[in-house]
């Protein structure tokens, strides 16, 4: 299996220990068996998860780096001080699926064709976590992966519908036309999965004609960011609102796409997009909600930085903020 499952010895050496401080690190739980028995016996809520791949953004003609996004945010998850508003005890650190060893041609089909292998082996290893009824925190790797989280999500809740909130500069709702990045969405909503899809912040500038009319014909409820920054037809707090209204009345998953981050080291970077502490409130709001199934922060590409360390703290604060909004339901 490519899942390489953290010890506590490999977590050890990544803590910068201080007398009179307690790190999240020295109280994280871990595992010694991937399985649901072992999940479920844990008192933690909580299991983080890295995707190390940028097959999916690759087979959507966009740049490589994000495989790098796990291994940035470690290090600077686990020296987080466990205090008051987060214990560390309340998560399980998982591990990482290493998968670029899937493809290493430059060929579009071969792409694609390796994006579904990793869509069978993400959605397996999810599937088991929700089937234990833990909350999976997804980091790295492409857009590509929102498919698998939403059908694993549906898969171990066959009597509910399930959503999801997206906050994007893109829709990734493309064609159907082998999987990649730029239509996990789309592949969900279409084999049944995805019920109500939300999406904030879409770029006016990067969304095709065809892509705006497949929204409106879906019913897929979209603000851009020009309507809320540009224009100011509508505040970043009223636009997250209307999406979770749309879609809270059921489990949902959080995705956020670094690229909606201005000035983040991402597969398709923006100058222009959303600031750090927006993206930490909609988290925030996303997350306060009983409903709130997951979340995954994807295409961040630190190797692609000359501050990649800066990419992995911000990864941090997502989760952290994540974790003190969820776990009060």
């Amino acid at each position: 299996m490519e899942l390489e499952l953290l010890d506590r010895n490999s977590i050890d050496h990544l803590i910068s220990k201080r007398e009179g401080e307690t790190k999240l690190g020295e109280c994280i739980q871990t595992i010694t068996n991937f399985s649901q028995s072992e999940l479920s016996s844990s008192s933690a809520s909580f299991v983080l998860l890295g995707i190390s791949e940028d097959i999916g953004p690759r087979a959507n003609f966009g740049r490589a780096g994000t495989s790098s996004a796990w291994d940035a945010f470690l290090p600077k998850f686990v020296n987080i001080q466990s205090n008051r508003f987060f214990k560390g005890d309340e998560c399980i650190l998982l591990g990482k699926l290493s998968l670029n060893h899937l493809c290493y041609s430059k060929d579009i089909n071969d792409l694609r064709e390796a994006t579904k292998v990793i869509d069978k082996i993400v959605n397996k290893i999810l599937s088991i976590l929700f089937s234990a009824n833990k909350i999976p925190i997804i980091i790295g790797g492409g857009h590509n992966n929102s498919y698998n989280n939403i059908k694993a999500l549906a898969q171990a809740n066959p009597e509910v519908n399930v959503n999801c909130i997206n906050l994007d500069p893109h829709a990734d709702f493309r064609a159907l036309e082998g999987r990649h990045s730029g239509n996990g969405f789309s592949y969900a909503f279409a084999e049944g999965h995805l019920k109500k899809y939300a999406i904030v912040g879409l770029h006016e500038n990067y969304n095709s004609e065809q892509m705006f009319r497949e929204l409106d014909e879906k019913e897929i409820s979209y603000t851009t960011y020009e309507d809320i920054f540009i224009r100011n037809l509508i505040s970043f707090k009223a636009a997250t609102e209307k999406a979770l209204y749309k879609i809270n009345q059921s489990k949902y998953g959080i995705e956020i796409d670094l690229d909606a981050i201005e000035n983040i080291a991402s597969s398709a970077q923006t100058p222009s997009g959303v600031s750090v502490s927006e993206t930490r409130q909609f988290i925030h709001h996303a997350a306060d909600h009983e409903n709130a199934a997951y979340i995954h922060l994807c295409e961040g590409a630190p190797s692609l930085s000359p501050h990649p360390d800066q990419v992995g703290k911000l990864l941090a604060y997502l989760v952290s903020d994540f974790i003190k909004s969820r776990k009060e339901h």
